[in-house]
Protein backbone atom coordinates (compact mmCIF):
# COMPACT_ATOMS: atom_id res chain seq x y z
CA UNK A 1 0.00 0.00 0.00
CA UNK A 2 1.26 3.50 -0.68
CA UNK A 3 2.12 5.86 2.15
CA UNK A 4 2.30 9.65 2.02
CA UNK A 5 5.98 9.92 2.73
CA UNK A 6 9.28 10.38 0.96
CA UNK A 7 11.14 7.33 -0.28
CA UNK A 8 14.84 7.39 -1.01
CA UNK A 9 15.38 5.14 -4.01
CA UNK A 10 18.15 2.48 -3.92
CA UNK A 11 21.39 3.76 -5.45
CA UNK A 12 24.19 2.24 -7.46
CA UNK A 13 26.50 4.67 -5.70
CA UNK A 14 27.27 4.60 -1.98
CA UNK A 15 24.73 6.87 -0.29
CA UNK A 16 25.58 8.53 3.00
CA UNK A 17 23.91 10.09 5.98
CA UNK A 18 25.64 12.73 8.02
CA UNK A 19 25.16 13.32 11.68
CA UNK A 20 26.28 16.29 13.76
CA UNK A 21 28.07 14.90 16.78
CA UNK A 22 28.55 18.17 18.65
CA UNK A 23 24.97 18.59 19.96
CA UNK A 24 23.88 17.55 23.43
CA UNK A 25 21.36 14.67 23.75
CA UNK A 26 18.51 14.98 26.20
CA UNK A 27 19.23 12.45 28.42
CA UNK A 28 -2.89 -0.55 34.75
CA UNK A 29 -2.89 -2.49 31.62
CA UNK A 30 -5.96 -2.20 29.39
CA UNK A 31 -6.85 -5.73 28.43
CA UNK A 32 -9.61 -8.19 27.74
CA UNK A 33 -11.51 -9.79 30.63
CA UNK A 34 -11.29 -13.57 30.76
CA UNK A 35 -14.29 -15.86 30.48
CA UNK A 36 -14.78 -19.54 31.01
CA UNK A 37 -13.54 -21.70 28.15
CA UNK A 38 -15.85 -21.62 25.16
CA UNK A 39 -18.12 -18.84 26.44
CA UNK A 40 -18.70 -15.96 24.01
CA UNK A 41 -17.39 -12.52 24.92
CA UNK A 42 -18.56 -9.27 23.37
CA UNK A 43 -16.53 -6.16 24.12
CA UNK A 44 -18.66 -3.11 23.44
CA UNK A 45 -17.29 0.41 23.22
CA UNK A 46 -19.17 1.74 20.21
CA UNK A 47 -21.24 4.88 20.69
CA UNK A 48 -24.29 6.08 18.78
CA UNK A 49 -23.45 8.21 15.76
CA UNK A 50 -20.10 8.40 14.03
CA UNK A 51 -18.77 6.34 11.14
CA UNK A 52 -19.16 2.55 11.47
CA UNK A 53 -17.33 -0.21 9.62
CA UNK A 54 -16.33 -3.84 10.11
CA UNK A 55 -12.69 -4.91 10.06
CA UNK A 56 -11.98 -7.49 7.36
CA UNK A 57 -10.73 -10.55 9.26
CA UNK A 58 -10.72 -12.81 6.20
CA UNK A 59 -7.41 -11.77 4.62
CA UNK A 60 -4.25 -13.19 6.23
CA UNK A 61 -1.05 -12.36 4.32
CA UNK A 62 2.68 -11.60 4.71
CA UNK A 63 2.37 -8.74 7.16
CA UNK A 64 0.33 -10.84 9.59
CA UNK A 65 1.98 -12.96 12.26
CA UNK A 66 0.93 -16.39 13.59
CA UNK A 67 -2.81 -16.08 12.90
CA UNK A 68 -5.16 -18.03 10.64
CA UNK A 69 -8.73 -17.65 9.43
CA UNK A 70 -11.00 -20.61 10.21
CA UNK A 71 -14.73 -21.10 9.58
CA UNK A 72 -15.28 -20.18 13.24
CA UNK A 73 -13.19 -16.99 13.10
CA UNK A 74 -9.68 -15.60 13.50
CA UNK A 75 -7.40 -17.68 15.74
CA UNK A 76 -3.75 -18.11 16.67
CA UNK A 77 -2.18 -20.47 14.14
CA UNK A 78 0.19 -22.01 16.68
CA UNK A 79 0.19 -21.66 20.46
CA UNK A 80 3.38 -23.63 20.90
CA UNK A 81 6.42 -21.52 21.76
CA UNK A 82 8.80 -23.55 19.55
CA UNK A 83 11.76 -21.49 20.81
CA UNK A 84 10.97 -18.65 18.44
CA UNK A 85 10.28 -15.95 21.01
CA UNK A 86 12.18 -14.41 23.88
CA UNK A 87 8.83 -13.78 25.56
CA UNK A 88 8.18 -17.44 26.31
CA UNK A 89 5.38 -16.81 28.80
CA UNK A 90 2.80 -16.50 26.02
CA UNK A 91 2.23 -17.25 22.36
CA UNK A 92 1.05 -14.26 20.36
CA UNK A 93 -0.23 -13.36 16.91
CA UNK A 94 -1.34 -10.27 15.04
CA UNK A 95 -3.61 -9.44 12.08
CA UNK A 96 -2.92 -6.11 10.34
CA UNK A 97 -5.93 -4.58 8.56
CA UNK A 98 -5.62 -2.38 5.45
CA UNK A 99 -5.77 1.35 6.40
CA UNK A 100 -9.15 3.08 6.06
CA UNK A 101 -9.76 6.65 4.85
CA UNK A 102 -12.57 8.14 6.92
CA UNK A 103 -15.52 9.96 5.37
CA UNK A 104 -14.85 12.86 7.74
CA UNK A 105 -12.08 13.63 10.26
CA UNK A 106 -12.37 12.06 13.71
CA UNK A 107 -10.52 12.27 17.01
CA UNK A 108 -11.62 8.94 18.51
CA UNK A 109 -11.87 5.34 17.27
CA UNK A 110 -13.61 2.67 19.35
CA UNK A 111 -14.00 -1.05 18.77
CA UNK A 112 -16.58 -3.73 19.48
CA UNK A 113 -14.95 -7.16 19.50
CA UNK A 114 -17.02 -10.34 19.37
CA UNK A 115 -14.91 -13.33 20.39
CA UNK A 116 -14.76 -16.61 22.29
CA UNK A 117 -11.95 -16.16 24.82
CA UNK A 118 -10.80 -19.13 26.95
CA UNK A 119 -9.23 -18.54 30.35
CA UNK A 120 -5.69 -17.20 30.00
CA UNK A 121 -6.14 -16.01 26.39
CA UNK A 122 -6.58 -12.36 25.36
CA UNK A 123 -7.84 -10.39 22.36
CA UNK A 124 -7.25 -6.70 21.75
CA UNK A 125 -8.21 -4.42 18.87
CA UNK A 126 -5.69 -1.60 18.43
CA UNK A 127 -5.67 1.41 16.09
CA UNK A 128 -3.27 4.07 14.88
CA UNK A 129 -3.77 7.19 12.74
CA UNK A 130 -1.78 8.81 9.93
CA UNK A 131 -0.55 12.37 10.30
CA UNK A 132 1.84 14.46 8.21
CA UNK A 133 4.79 13.40 10.39
CA UNK A 134 3.92 9.68 10.23
CA UNK A 135 1.82 7.14 12.09
CA UNK A 136 0.79 7.67 15.70
CA UNK A 137 1.51 4.91 18.19
CA UNK A 138 -0.89 1.99 18.42
CA UNK A 139 -3.67 2.45 20.99
CA UNK A 140 -6.18 0.00 22.44
CA UNK A 141 -9.53 0.71 20.76
CA UNK A 142 -11.75 -1.47 22.96
CA UNK A 143 -11.78 1.34 25.51
CA UNK A 144 -11.52 4.10 22.91
CA UNK A 145 -8.38 5.46 21.25
CA UNK A 146 -8.30 9.28 21.36
CA UNK A 147 -6.00 11.36 19.12
CA UNK A 148 -4.74 14.84 19.94
CA UNK A 149 -5.99 16.26 16.64
CA UNK A 150 -8.50 15.24 13.92
CA UNK A 151 -7.31 12.40 11.67
CA UNK A 152 -8.66 11.12 8.35
CA UNK A 153 -6.80 7.81 7.91
CA UNK A 154 -6.68 5.00 10.45
CA UNK A 155 -5.41 1.43 10.60
CA UNK A 156 -6.54 -1.42 12.82
CA UNK A 157 -4.76 -4.54 14.06
CA UNK A 158 -6.03 -7.44 16.14
CA UNK A 159 -3.60 -8.91 18.70
CA UNK A 160 -4.21 -12.36 20.20
CA UNK A 161 -2.27 -14.05 22.98
CA UNK A 162 -2.56 -17.42 24.72
CA UNK A 163 -0.59 -19.34 27.33
CA UNK A 164 2.13 -21.32 25.58
CA UNK A 165 0.47 -24.56 24.49
CA UNK A 166 -2.92 -23.38 25.75
CA UNK A 167 -6.25 -22.63 24.08
CA UNK A 168 -6.58 -19.68 21.71
CA UNK A 169 -9.36 -17.14 21.43
CA UNK A 170 -11.58 -17.14 18.33
CA UNK A 171 -12.47 -13.68 17.00
CA UNK A 172 -15.72 -13.58 15.02
CA UNK A 173 -16.05 -9.86 14.33
CA UNK A 174 -14.52 -6.45 15.00
CA UNK A 175 -16.70 -3.38 14.43
CA UNK A 176 -15.18 0.09 14.65
CA UNK A 177 -16.66 3.53 15.24
CA UNK A 178 -14.92 6.82 14.42
CA UNK A 179 -16.30 9.99 15.94
CA UNK A 180 -15.24 13.28 17.53
CA UNK A 181 -14.48 13.88 21.18
CA UNK A 182 -12.31 16.20 23.21
CA UNK A 183 -8.68 15.94 22.14
CA UNK A 184 -5.86 15.01 24.51
CA UNK A 185 -2.53 16.77 24.78
CA UNK A 186 0.17 15.67 22.38
CA UNK A 187 3.28 14.01 23.73
CA UNK A 188 6.48 16.02 23.85
CA UNK A 189 8.03 15.80 20.38
CA UNK A 190 11.41 14.20 19.80
CA UNK A 191 11.65 12.30 23.09
CA UNK A 192 15.15 11.00 23.93
CA UNK A 193 16.11 8.85 26.93
CA UNK A 194 19.21 7.04 28.16
CA UNK A 195 18.49 3.33 28.55
CA UNK A 196 20.44 0.09 28.77
CA UNK A 197 20.89 -1.85 25.51
CA UNK A 198 21.35 -5.58 25.05
CA UNK A 199 22.12 -7.60 21.92
CA UNK A 200 19.31 -9.62 20.31
CA UNK A 201 21.19 -12.37 18.46
CA UNK A 202 18.62 -15.13 17.70
CA UNK A 203 19.58 -15.43 14.01
CA UNK A 204 17.02 -17.49 12.12
CA UNK A 205 14.19 -16.90 14.62
CA UNK A 206 11.06 -14.79 14.12
CA UNK A 207 10.51 -11.27 15.41
CA UNK A 208 7.15 -10.08 16.72
CA UNK A 209 6.28 -8.58 13.31
CA UNK A 210 7.13 -11.79 11.42
CA UNK A 211 10.66 -11.07 10.19
CA UNK A 212 13.23 -13.86 10.17
CA UNK A 213 16.33 -12.48 11.91
CA UNK A 214 19.30 -12.30 9.53
CA UNK A 215 23.03 -12.43 10.39
CA UNK A 216 24.22 -8.92 11.39
CA UNK A 217 20.67 -7.62 11.01
CA UNK A 218 19.74 -3.97 11.57
CA UNK A 219 16.69 -3.28 13.74
CA UNK A 220 15.66 -2.69 17.34
CA UNK A 221 13.16 -4.09 19.85
CA UNK A 222 11.19 -2.08 22.41
CA UNK A 223 9.12 -3.54 25.27
CA UNK A 224 5.73 -2.43 23.87
CA UNK A 225 3.72 -3.23 20.76
CA UNK A 226 2.70 0.41 20.58
CA UNK A 227 5.95 1.18 18.77
CA UNK A 228 6.12 -2.01 16.65
CA UNK A 229 6.46 -1.47 12.88
CA UNK A 230 4.56 -3.78 10.51
CA UNK A 231 6.71 -6.16 8.48
CA UNK A 232 9.03 -4.42 5.98
CA UNK A 233 8.29 -0.89 7.22
CA UNK A 234 10.05 1.60 9.45
CA UNK A 235 6.91 3.39 10.64
CA UNK A 236 8.45 3.35 14.13
CA UNK A 237 12.16 4.13 14.01
CA UNK A 238 14.66 4.92 16.76
CA UNK A 239 17.94 6.76 16.59
CA UNK A 240 20.34 5.00 18.95
CA UNK A 241 23.64 6.67 19.90
CA UNK A 242 26.47 5.78 22.22
CA UNK A 243 26.57 7.99 25.30
CA UNK A 244 29.60 9.83 23.91
CA UNK A 245 27.75 10.51 20.65
CA UNK A 246 30.62 8.98 18.70
CA UNK A 247 28.41 6.36 16.98
CA UNK A 248 24.71 6.37 16.02
CA UNK A 249 22.25 4.28 14.02
CA UNK A 250 18.72 4.89 12.75
CA UNK A 251 16.94 1.54 13.10
CA UNK A 252 13.33 0.39 12.59
CA UNK A 253 11.53 -1.26 15.52
CA UNK A 254 10.71 -4.83 14.41
CA UNK A 255 10.44 -6.77 17.66
CA UNK A 256 8.96 -6.57 21.16
CA UNK A 257 11.14 -6.75 24.26
CA UNK A 258 13.31 -6.95 26.28
CA UNK A 259 11.53 -8.44 29.30
CA UNK A 260 8.13 -6.74 28.96
CA UNK A 261 5.61 -6.34 26.13
CA UNK A 262 3.39 -3.55 27.56
CA UNK A 263 5.96 -1.01 28.78
CA UNK A 264 5.88 2.09 26.55
CA UNK A 265 8.15 3.87 29.02
CA UNK A 266 8.80 6.84 26.70
CA UNK A 267 5.19 7.99 27.19
CA UNK A 268 3.89 10.07 30.13
CA UNK A 269 1.99 8.25 32.86
CA UNK A 270 -1.40 9.38 31.51
CA UNK A 271 -0.64 7.48 28.30
CA UNK A 272 1.70 4.73 29.50
CA UNK A 273 0.05 1.32 29.31
CA UNK A 274 1.62 -0.22 32.43
CA UNK A 275 3.75 0.89 35.39
CA UNK A 276 2.17 4.36 35.47
CA UNK A 277 3.87 5.30 38.75
CA UNK A 278 7.35 5.10 37.20
CA UNK A 279 9.01 8.27 35.87
CA UNK A 280 8.61 8.87 32.15
CA UNK A 281 11.66 7.42 30.38
CA UNK A 282 12.34 4.75 33.05
CA UNK A 283 11.83 1.19 31.73
CA UNK A 284 10.18 -1.20 34.20
CA UNK A 285 13.06 -3.64 33.81
CA UNK A 286 15.52 -0.93 34.84
CA UNK A 287 13.45 -0.07 37.92
CA UNK A 288 13.05 -3.76 38.80
CA UNK A 289 16.77 -4.47 38.44
CA UNK A 290 18.10 -1.34 40.13
CA UNK A 291 15.59 -0.77 42.92
CA UNK A 292 13.50 -3.93 43.25
CA UNK A 293 10.39 -2.41 41.68
CA UNK A 294 7.57 -4.97 41.25
CA UNK A 295 9.54 -7.34 43.44
CA UNK A 296 12.40 -7.27 40.93
CA UNK A 297 10.23 -9.05 38.34
CA UNK A 298 8.86 -8.32 34.87
CA UNK A 299 5.20 -8.49 33.83
CA UNK A 300 5.44 -12.29 33.47
CA UNK A 301 6.84 -12.76 36.98
CA UNK A 302 10.38 -13.51 35.83
CA UNK A 303 13.34 -12.18 37.84
CA UNK A 304 14.86 -9.30 35.84
CA UNK A 305 18.56 -10.01 35.26
CA UNK A 306 19.55 -6.71 33.62
CA UNK A 307 18.07 -3.20 33.30
CA UNK A 308 17.53 -3.36 29.53
CA UNK A 309 15.08 -0.94 27.89
CA UNK A 310 16.01 -1.72 24.28
CA UNK A 311 17.36 -4.72 22.34
CA UNK A 312 19.58 -4.20 19.29
CA UNK A 313 20.05 -6.62 16.40
CA UNK A 314 23.61 -7.78 15.81
CA UNK A 315 24.35 -5.40 12.91
CA UNK A 316 23.07 -2.40 14.84
CA UNK A 317 24.96 -3.50 17.97
CA UNK A 318 28.30 -4.45 16.37
CA UNK A 319 28.46 -2.41 13.14
CA UNK A 320 26.28 0.62 13.78
CA UNK A 321 27.36 1.43 17.35
CA UNK A 322 30.59 -0.64 17.49
CA UNK A 323 29.56 -2.07 20.85
CA UNK A 324 31.36 -5.10 22.24
CA UNK A 325 29.16 -5.63 25.30
CA UNK A 326 25.81 -4.45 26.66
CA UNK A 327 25.87 -0.72 27.33
CA UNK A 328 23.89 2.42 28.11
CA UNK A 329 22.76 4.30 24.99
CA UNK A 330 20.78 7.44 24.13
CA UNK A 331 17.59 6.57 22.23
CA UNK A 332 15.41 9.04 20.29
CA UNK A 333 11.89 7.74 19.58
CA UNK A 334 11.52 9.48 16.23
CA UNK A 335 7.76 9.05 15.79
CA UNK A 336 7.27 11.35 18.79
CA UNK A 337 8.75 14.18 16.71
CA UNK A 338 7.22 16.10 13.82
CA UNK A 339 7.90 17.15 10.23
CA UNK A 340 8.17 15.27 6.94
CA UNK A 341 9.94 11.90 6.81
CA UNK A 342 12.07 10.03 4.32
CA UNK A 343 12.39 6.25 4.07
CA UNK A 344 15.83 4.70 3.53
CA UNK A 345 15.22 2.65 0.37
CA UNK A 346 18.53 0.78 0.49
CA UNK A 347 21.00 0.31 3.25
CA UNK A 348 22.46 0.38 5.72
CA UNK A 349 23.71 3.83 4.71
CA UNK A 350 26.73 5.55 6.22
CA UNK A 351 26.28 8.37 8.75
CA UNK A 352 28.98 11.00 8.36
CA UNK A 353 30.03 14.10 10.26
CA UNK A 354 29.54 16.40 7.25
CA UNK A 355 27.70 16.69 3.94
CA UNK A 356 30.31 14.93 1.84
CA UNK A 357 31.78 11.46 1.45
CA UNK A 358 35.13 12.95 2.52
CA UNK A 359 33.87 13.24 6.11
CA UNK A 360 34.46 10.38 8.60
CA UNK A 361 31.79 7.70 9.09
CA UNK A 362 30.07 7.86 12.48
CA UNK A 363 27.34 5.25 12.18
CA UNK A 364 24.60 3.78 9.97
CA UNK A 365 20.98 4.17 8.91
CA UNK A 366 19.23 0.85 8.41
CA UNK A 367 17.15 -0.06 5.38
CA UNK A 368 13.50 1.07 5.73
CA UNK A 369 14.29 3.38 8.65
CA UNK A 370 12.07 6.49 8.68
CA UNK A 371 14.25 9.56 9.08
CA UNK A 372 13.06 13.16 9.56
CA UNK A 373 13.70 15.56 6.67
CA UNK A 374 13.91 19.30 7.22
CA UNK A 375 15.30 20.73 3.99
CA UNK A 376 18.03 20.06 1.48
CA UNK A 377 21.19 21.58 0.03
CA UNK A 378 23.13 20.71 -3.10
CA UNK A 379 25.95 18.27 -2.50
CA UNK A 380 28.78 16.94 -4.67
CA UNK A 381 28.14 15.58 -8.16
CA UNK A 382 27.76 11.81 -8.40
CA UNK A 383 26.93 9.67 -11.42
CA UNK A 384 23.76 7.87 -10.37
CA UNK A 385 20.98 5.92 -12.09
CA UNK A 386 18.42 8.74 -11.84
CA UNK A 387 20.36 12.00 -12.13
CA UNK A 388 23.95 13.19 -11.87
CA UNK A 389 23.79 15.76 -9.07
CA UNK A 390 23.48 14.58 -5.52
CA UNK A 391 21.13 16.40 -3.16
CA UNK A 392 21.93 16.32 0.53
CA UNK A 393 18.68 16.25 2.49
CA UNK A 394 19.06 17.69 5.96
CA UNK A 395 17.64 15.57 8.78
CA UNK A 396 18.34 18.24 11.42
CA UNK A 397 21.02 20.85 11.98
CA UNK A 398 24.19 19.23 10.67
CA UNK A 399 22.43 16.01 9.60
CA UNK A 400 22.05 15.16 5.92
CA UNK A 401 21.19 12.25 3.66
CA UNK A 402 22.72 12.17 0.21
CA UNK A 403 21.06 10.51 -2.77
CA UNK A 404 20.85 10.68 -6.54
CA UNK A 405 17.05 10.80 -6.62
CA UNK A 406 14.13 11.43 -4.29
CA UNK A 407 10.59 10.64 -5.30
CA UNK A 408 9.12 12.99 -2.70
CA UNK A 409 5.60 12.65 -1.40
CA UNK A 410 3.76 10.27 -3.71
CA UNK A 411 2.46 12.40 -6.57
CA UNK A 412 3.94 15.49 -4.94
CA UNK A 413 7.20 17.30 -4.39
CA UNK A 414 10.24 16.97 -2.20
CA UNK A 415 9.70 18.64 1.20
CA UNK A 416 11.90 21.66 1.77
CA UNK A 417 12.35 24.15 4.62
Amino acid sequence: MSRPQCRIRPLAVVATLTLALTGTLVPTTSGIPHTAAGNPLTLTAAAPGGELWNADLSVVDRDDVNVSRTPAGLRLRDTRNAGRSRHSAVAEGMLLIVPRTLARPATRVRAQVTADVPAGATVEAQVRAWRASGWTEWRAATTGAVFDRPVSRVQTRVVLTAPAGGATATVRAVQLTADATAAVSAATPGLTYRVYATRIGLVGELTANGRTVQPRDHFAALPSRRGLSPLNTGDYTVRVCTTTGSRCEYAPVWDVGPWNTRDDYWNPSAVRENWKNLPQGRPEAQAAYQSGYNGGRDQFGRTVLNPAGIDLADGTFWDGLKLTTNAWVDVAYLWTGGGPRGVVGDGPLNIRTGASTSYPIRGLAARLANVPLQCYVTGQSVAGPYRTTTRWNRLATGQYVSHAYISGVYGGSVPVC
